[in-house]
């Protein structure tokens, strides 16, 4: 019967041969796989490695991002919260009496809700008393005095060509979108969120006292002439170059161009007595000068209001807040809910009052044993740069001994600045948070304002001393590392030398490297506006950067499927990350050459401990095209597979997934 069935039995056979094949070949494959060296979890992927603990505690969420540096940002805010707690019930001194009552306003969701529109009604009054155009410039200039800029933005900044100084600069602003194509294209997305903005911008006038049956034309009447406003400017990325916003004018012939603004009244109003500002685009201010001049007064009534109501939305009642949240938290900022009641009013006392709980966060949880320390370790790594510094082929004679000289000449401040902001806030009280906000931020604006045409530039932080941060000032040459930083992961006062030389020294490092990069080559010595590299100092910075984009071209972009690295992007800051790295290992095997393997290995566990991330696909999309830093898996194994200590410290051999060949890795410092 088999015998009259050929096909049958051919496929049988093929079919049981092809099993044996199969079979063998699986075999081979484990006897060769038994006799292969197997790969040590820590040169295969290091960074899950060392924060497995961490990783399996913090599940991926659904949206947003956590790491361990998020963790220390909360933490941070937790010991504010608690500081303004104890300033609320039992102050210690004056200082602790203005923040606890201010914390205690905020807290007050009755009051405020009792409170409603109140804190602004003097504002709306005066708004709605005007008469004619000409006295619009007096109420443009009293509302920036109380911290709400509209019709166009007034800041003081550094003077480019004396950075020691503050300017003060006129720049575009006055409108409640993003950017100013908002408000002139016309894609689909764009005209939802417009859309979502009229919807918006009606709440607000309705709170701020229009009626139902002016409420569409007002909404339009505010809309265009935000687009006036707009449609002149230039995109925000162009704005955020700060060479692109310098342009010294002589205060005394601003009155005669733009008449109607009446600049010179506005600058004294603020108590500003400098004879030069900066007004990079003087197009947008004719046109302000237009509208102000001849653009019918109802609108900009309705303007105003709708700039202060909108500002001051946050810190009003829920109405207010939930209409302000609606918009920006959900639709811009892509919130699911709103902040917890005493993180929005510690954000609210943070933007009005911040170097004022930043003086007491300080002395509250930095001991001056642990700012020594730190210091002490930041030096250590200074003296270590400048040797690198010396000794590297890179750099030029001349650019080796201006980078030194920079490097000497480099200030640190720990905690928080050596000199700041007057304190003298006028009393706030517990009775209206919504006022006590117009209160601080006031008295903010006066002090900002103070500081244009002064030569104490130094005295400002961009950063406030309990949020956690560690920088490098380019135009003051100096690092800053803030209180909050000093904590773990970042800085634990009672880890091992190697642990915090790998975790705290090696971002001392990372910023170091940037007084001496291709960017802080910007800036000389002596707080100059120059360049100090050589072209031959610019090629062989060329070479380590194309260096570096060619390790990381390829690489897989965590969290996003089909996504790879931009390394155009993330390259600078890898550079600095390794330089780090190296300047922190050398300076520790100088201070502990004797140290055993298993510090060898904290070294580089401290390193890794600092990046674990939990990250939502929607937040790792937008990472992947804008965030200048690697994610944190390939912060940790991109950069350590350079480094010959690490194979040496794990047994990792070249060319393991942690350990690339000896031709490959990129070195910084000899």
């Amino acid at each position: 019967m088999i015998a009259n069935r050929p096909l049958v039995v051919a496929i049988t056979v093929c079919l049981g041969l092809a099993g044996l094949t199969a079979s063998a070949d699986a075999d081979a494959q484990r006897r060769r796989a038994a006799r292969a060296p197997a790969v040590a979890p820590a040169c295969s992927d290091f960074y899950h490695l060392a924060n497995a603990g961490w990783l399996a505690a913090n599940p991926l969420p659904a949206t947003g991002a956590n790491s361990a540096l998020a963790q220390l940002a909360g933490n941070a805010q937790t010991q504010q919260k608690a500081l303004l707690d104890a300033a609320a019930q039992q102050p210690a001194n004056e200082v602790q009496k203005l923040l606890g009552d201010f914390w205690a306003s905020g807290l007050d969701e009755a009051a405020v809700e009792a409170d409603g529109s109140r804190p602004i009604a003097p504002l709306l009054a005066r708004i709605n008393a005007l008469g004619r155009n000409r006295e619009l410039p007096a109420t443009i200039a009293a509302l920036h005095q109380v911290g709400i800029p509209v019709a166009f933005n007034f800041n003081a900044d550094i003077d480019l060509k004396a950075l020691d100084r503050h300017l003060g600069y006129f720049m575009q602003g006055g409108t409640g979108l993003p950017d100013p194509a908002f408000y002139t294209r016309d894609d689909a997305p764009i005209q939802h969120v417009r859309s979502r903005y009229r919807d918006y911008i009606k709440q607000i006038l309705a709170l701020t006292g229009t009626p139902a049956n002016r409420l569409e034309r007002e909404a339009d009447a505010v809309l265009a002439l935000e687009t006036a406003l707009a449609t002149p400017s230039q995109a925000l990325a162009r704005i955020n170059n700060p060479f692109n916003n310098y342009a010294p004018v002589a205060v005394a012939g601003l009155d005669r161009q733009y008449r109607h603004l009446r600049l010179g009244d506005f600058l004294k109003a603020q108590g500003v007595s400098a004879g030069q500002v900066s007004l990079a685009e003087p197009a947008v201010f004719a046109s302000v000068d237009r509208l102000v001049g001849n653009h019918p007064l109802a609108d900009w009534k309705a303007y105003l209001r709708w700039r202060v109501g909108d500002s001051m939305a946050p810190y009003l009642s829920r109405h207010y807040r939930e209409a302000e949240f609606e918009f920006r938290g959900r639709l811009l900022r892509g919130q699911s809910t709103p902040p917890a009641r005493w993180e929005q009013v510690l954000q609210a006392i943070n933007l009005a009052a911040g170097p004022m709980l930043g003086r007491e966060y300080t002395a509250t949880h930095l001991t001056t044993a642990d700012r020594r320390q730190a210091g002490l370790i930041i030096d250590k790594l200074r003296d270590a740069q400048i040797a690198a510094v010396i000794a590297t082929p890179h750099l030029s004679e001349a650019a080796r001994t201006e980078a030194r000289a920079k490097l000497q000449a480099m200030k640190i401040e720990i905690g928080a600045p050596l000199r700041d902001l007057d304190y003298s806030v006028q009393p706030m009280g517990r009775g209206s948070f919504g006022s006590n906000m117009l209160i601080a931020t006031t008295w903010r604006q006066r002090e900002e304002m103070r500081r244009i045409g002064q030569s104490n530039a130094d005295r400002r932080w961009e950063v406030l001393p309990q949020q956690p941060a560690l920088a490098y000032d380019i135009a003051q040459n100096r690092l800053i590392a803030t209180a909050a930083v000093l904590q773990p992961p970042v800085f634990d006062p009672a880890a091992t030398t190697a642990a915090k030389f790998g975790s705290f020294g090696a971002l001392v490092g990372h910023e170091l490297s940037r007084a001496i990069d291709h960017k802080g080559a910007l800036v000389d010595a002596r707080g100059e506006l120059r360049s100090w590299w050589t072209p031959a100092d610019q090629t062989a910075w060329a070479l380590l950067t194309s260096r570096m984009e060619r390790q990381l071209a390829g690489l897989a972009y965590p969290g996003v499927a089909d996504a790879r690295i931009n390394p155009a992007l993330v390259r600078d800051s890898a550079l600095a990350d390794l330089s780090g790295l190296e300047l922190a290992w050398q300076t520790w095997q100088e201070i502990e050459p004797q140290a055993g393997s298993t510090q060898r290995q904290q070294f580089f566990s401290a390193w890794a401990q600092l990046w674990p991330q939990a990250v939502s696909p929607g937040e790792a999309l937008a990472r992947q095209t804008g965030q200048v830093q690697l994610p944190g898996p390939l912060r940790v194994n991109a950069i350590l597979a350079n480094l010959p200590a690490f194979g040496q410290a794990f047994g990792c051999s070249a060319g393991q997934p942690m350990q690339l060949p000896a031709d490959q890795q990129l070195q910084i410092w000899p």
